[in-house]
């Protein structure tokens, strides 16, 4: 996920591992040449154990779109 790294920082841990995605909604088609954006919010953070489990939601906007191209919920862990 391209726009991961830019929203969330995590430190004090070794790796980090793409766990899967949840909830991956297609919503509109995005036409060539359009222009996009990702936006991110945060669902959930736990610690389980030495790992921190987190799952956020990214939403693909088009510009001009009356709704998102896409939403999927990104679950990531990382680990010391």
């Amino acid at each position: 996920n391209a726009f991961l790294p830019q929203l969330i920082d995590v430190r004090g841990y070794s790796a980090g591992v793409n766990a899967g995605a949840d909830r991956l909604r297609f919503m509109a088609p995005v036409p060539v040449g359009s222009r996009i954006r990702g936006r991110g919010e945060i669902v959930r953070v736990e610690e389980r154990g030495e790992s921190i489990h987190s799952v956020v939601r990214i939403t693909v906007e088009i510009e001009g779109g009356e709704k998102p191209a896409c939403v999927v919920d990104t679950i990531s862990r990382y680990f010391r």
